[in-house]
């Protein structure tokens, strides 16, 4: 079953700048998305048009639709957004650097009834239990890696439905990527939550997900399930690194753009 679908979406910045031409995908319940495409595809933007978050940067949805659980959220309000279950970790965590670790779990959530709070900090601090070792220190004093931790921990808060993630690889070291990873797709398995993951790290994204959708310059490219794009040679040779022969390679020396465009609409 199909939790959301953005059909034939187009974005505009300031009333003038055409960032998403006429995008589309879906995005199955209990599962993970990914959305994959180096940086300005129009990836973030995809999730704003999803969580309402345009408004705030000058941007509309001014065709097409988005359509959550059955229903179009394309003019709702980010507050109602997730009031009904969806919440963005947003790109660079975005946590608040003053507050405490505790404090920013408690922001989290606040769309939910006080009796929720305790077992939802114990449930965050079993997949991250760095933060309880942390949760009386200043957020803005942590690592990254413990950074995008709150970020994610605080978005449990929230008890999300559909969780929708904004690279959140960005400035992470390998070992800390991975573990991450590992944690999103616990998350996924055991809360039942829908996640739609936005990133330029194809090979760690495909290897959590379970469809992909490659978009560059506003547009779907490519889609598919991941074991699938991940053996496709065109996906290992321009988002992978890698040639045919296994050889590593860059889009610079690449001189044939063999990839066949099917465009979604």
């Amino acid at each position: 079953m199909e939790l959301l679908q953005v059909e034939n979406v187009e974005v505009v910045y300031n009333d003038v700048v055409l960032v998403l031409k006429g995008l589309s995908l879906a995005v199955e319940e209990g599962g993970i998305t990914a959305l994959l495409g180096a940086n300005g595809a129009g990836k973030s933007t995809t999730l704003k048009a999803i969580s309402g978050l345009l408004e705030g940067e000058d941007g509309e949805v001014t065709d097409g639709s988005v359509v959550y659980d059955g229903k179009t959220i394309n003019k709702w309000a980010p507050e109602k957004v997730v009031r009904e279950g969806i919440f963005q970790v947003m790109e660079g965590r975005r946590i608040f650097e003053d507050l405490t670790v505790e404090e920013n779990l408690r922001c989290g959530a606040y769309t939910r009834p006080r009796s929720e709070y305790a077992a939802g900090v114990e449930r965050v601090y079993e997949y991250f239990p760095r933060l309880k070792e942390r949760r009386k220190q200043v957020a803005g004093y942590m690592s990254g890696g413990e950074q995008q931790m709150l970020a994610i921990g605080r978005s449990l808060m929230a008890k999300p439905r559909l969780l929708l993630l904004d690279e959140p690889s960005l400035g992470l070291a390998p070992l800390l990527v991975e573990e991450i990873f590992s944690i999103i797709r616990r998350i996924n398995s055991e809360e039942g939550v829908t996640v739609l993951l936005v990133e330029q790290n194809a090979r760690a994204a495909l290897g959590i997900a379970d469809m992909a959708y490659i978009m560059e310059n506003g547009r779907i490219v490519m889609d598919g399930k991941s074991e699938d794009l991940l053996n496709n040679p065109d996906v290992q040779e321009f988002y992978l690194g890698m040639g045919h022969g296994g050889e590593k390679r860059s889009f610079r020396n690449v001189k044939h753009y063999r990839r066949r465009k099917r465009w979604l609409g």
